[in-house]
């Protein structure tokens, strides 16, 4: 009695699908929403319309991740503006620091170079630009005698 699966010949694998999609439209999330809710009053059933308040419900729900984005950008930025003002007050003080290989140095800070959202400030100290993350020691400098 013949086999029905022992009939078949090798297989060919099939190619990969991908779960990336690159998207040509760069609109804002916000638009995307507007369209695809737009889309979904156009072709609602109109024997069995949409609830406004469920329409209403997805608004205030976009509005709130907006609001949220806006509340954590602005968060971000007084961070940098915190850490830029801590920067600033370390000038003329004596710190210490880690340099590249791991060893503690210290020095007088003579300026300080504010950072961004995206950079961290940086200390001279001796004529070496050091990050704020590498100071462990802040320290009042001695005054000198005249």
């Amino acid at each position: 009695m013949p086999d029905a699966v022992s009939g078949t010949t090798g297989t060919t694998p099939t190619p990969t699908a991908s779960t990336t999609v690159d998207r040509k439209d760069s609109g804002s999330q916000k638009d995307m929403f507007l369209k695809l809710l737009v889309a979904q009053m156009k072709y609602q059933d109109p024997a069995n319309p949409a609830s406004s308040s469920e329409f209403m419900a997805q608004t205030a729900t976009f509005t709130q991740v907006e609001k949220l984005e806006q509340i954590a950008t602005q968060n971000a930025s007084l961070l940098a503006l915190q850490r830029s003002t801590s920067a600033g007050a370390l000038v003329g003080r004596t710190v210490s620091y880690t340099d590249e290989n791991g060893a503690t140095k210290s020095g007088l800070v003579t300026s300080v170079r504010l950072g961004s959202d995206t950079t961290e400030a940086t200390a001279m100290v001796g004529g070496v630009s050091v990050s704020m993350g590498r100071i462990t020691e802040v320290a009042t400098t001695a005054p000198t005698a005249s």
